[in-house]
């Protein structure tokens, strides 16, 4: 903000504080009520809320001067009082499957990716899924994904987040004018629950029936188990997915490829998971990379299944075959070895599933994200 004004964002689960002084606002990560203190900063009529909040979460518009129904003056105005800076597309790749990874250039020079994956519904239709970044880089050193082998930088504003969404929107729009993104999966780049007031706040507006309107039971938030965070995430009683990165059935094994859990181990991850559910009424749905000749024998689907029956709700196991990696020797086991351990987790009656396998040749699967695409744009690119 200009001079001595001041102006009130919402924390979730804090209320409302006043943003430093002299720093303009992102109009992309206000709240209707928000943007109505910016309206009202600007000298403009209550009623331009719905106008401006329309133009940036309906119609993804990249600059003031798109919204045709304000005057000049009025473009002008909010100019000065807000920011609305779009992320710049510094590379689009396409997948044989039709999977897209974009990489985006913030305005600090940065880079972050994320993907957009169609699916195939009933009757032809399709659903569109955008993986969301939160982080540029990821502090947490999981062995077998590639983003944190390029270490943590910050975090991403509720902006930048939100930001992902609607420039993917306004893109695909040029060429498929009904685009629509049906799904949120927050599993980029990134730990989200490191990340989580933001999270929150990027999720509730994402949500909002004035603009994407993404309903709420169709996002995901992904965590490797911060149990702090897990149980502050349960206090807002969003009716998410939440999904853990689990990825072994026993601390010996998750220790080696998630230093994670030697601050959260099974003893304190699994008791938090049966909390969120007795808390929120929504079950967990646990992520287990499959890696050749460590996690993926029939003793290890025995040892899992034992695991997952200690958590309330029941659970719901999403098996994903390892994805290649620089630097890395986890190797993906034979198809013949993922139907097995899907079988074995079954007959112990555990509901497991066979993740979907998409964008891998553009390295934009799981665990590929920042990969050397990313390292050289980030490196060369300085917006």
């Amino acid at each position: 903000m200009q001079g001595s004004r001041k102006y009130m964002i919402e924390v979730p689960n804090q209320g409302y504080e006043v943003l430093m002084p002299d720093i303009k606002p992102d109009i992309r990560e206000l709240s209707p009520e928000e943007v109505l203190q910016v309206i009202n900063m600007a000298g403009e009529k209550p009623f331009r809320v719905g106008q401006v909040f329309n133009w940036i979460h309906v119609k993804t518009i990249q600059d003031w001067s798109e919204m045709t129904n304000l005057g000049s003056a009025a473009q002008a105005k909010l100019r000065e009082t807000a920011e609305l800076t779009p992320h710049k597309l510094l590379q689009e790749r396409i997948s044989r499957d039709g999977t897209r990874k974009y990489l985006w250039g913030l305005v600090d020079g940065h880079a972050i990716e994320s993907v957009l994956l169609q699916h195939e519904g009933d009757r032809t239709r399709t659903r569109n899924t955008l993986c969301l970044s939160t982080q540029v880089g990821c502090p947490m050193g999981c062995s077998f994904c590639a983003t944190g082998q390029n270490g943590y930088k910050r975090n991403l504003s509720a902006g930048e987040i939100i930001g992902q969404v609607l420039d993917t929107a306004y893109h695909r729009k040029t060429a498929d004018p009904d685009f629509k993104i049906n799904n949120l999966v927050y599993m980029g780049m990134g730990e989200p629950l490191l990340n989580l007031p933001a999270v929150v706040k990027s999720i509730k507006i994402l949500n909002h029936k004035d603009g994407q309107n993404i309903g709420i039971r169709r996002i995901t938030v992904s965590t490797c188990g911060l149990v702090p965070q897990m149980e502050e995430l349960a206090s807002n009683r969003l009716d998410i997915v939440l999904a853990v990165s689990l990825h072994a059935p026993t601390n010996e094994l998750r220790n080696r490829i998630m230093p994670v859990n030697k601050r959260f181990p099974l003893e304190e991850l699994i008791p938090a998971c049966s909390r969120y559910y007795n808390r929120t009424g929504r079950r967990v749905t646990f992520e287990y990379a499959l890696i050749r000749d460590f996690n993926d024998g029939t003793e290890n689907a025995h040892t899992l299944a034992r695991l997952l029956q200690r958590v309330s709700g029941s659970a719901n196991v999403n098996v994903i075959p390892v994805n290649t990696i620089d630097n890395n020797n986890c190797q993906r086991p034979e198809p013949n070895s993922v139907r097995q351990f899907v079988h074995d987790l079954r007959q112990q009656g555990i509901n497991a599933v066979i993740r979907e396998e998409k964008g891998s040749d553009i390295e934009a699967a799981c665990g590929q994200l920042a990969g050397k695409l990313l390292n050289k744009a980030d490196s060369s690119n300085r917006l």
